[in-house]
């Protein structure tokens, strides 16, 4: 596969992972992750996060409704042997209860690798911008 190809993948991956979590899809986003997913991110407070069940809890106790769109902006995809590291900045468009559109950004780098034939997201970091 030349890098065009599977540059275009792992994006195309990254966007189903995000519709994932915009949409509360658990199912997916388990399909999507390996089980040993880690990563640093706002909600653990600075601190390394191993496994599903930390991510499960915002799947479960989401508040129904509400409208919510991520979007990739300026991707960065490059491969280092059998992973892949994709780094982007998100944008979310969501609405507030009082019916506002509200944007805002951060920035995200995650980690693909080959498992038993299929990409699997093992890693990522996000930060507020």
């Amino acid at each position: 596969m030349d890098n065009t190809a599977a540059d275009h993948e792992i994006l195309e991956l990254s966007r189903q992972l995000l519709d994932s979590i915009d949409q509360g899809d658990w199912q997916t986003y388990t399909s999507l992750c390996a089980p040993t997913l880690s990563c640093f991110e706002p909600e653990a407070s600075g601190s390394l996060v191993e496994g599903m069940s930390f991510h499960e809890t915002y799947f479960i106790n989401r508040s129904e409704g509400g409208f919510r769109r991520s979007t990739i902006c300026t991707p960065h995809v490059r491969r280092i042997g059998d992973s892949v590291v994709v780094a982007y900045t998100r944008l979310l468009q969501t609405v507030s209860p009082e019916g506002e559109h509200v944007s805002t950004s951060c920035n995200e780098t995650r980690v693909w690798t080959q498992i038993e034939g299929h990409w699997q997201h093992v890693h990522f970091h996000r930060s507020a911008i």
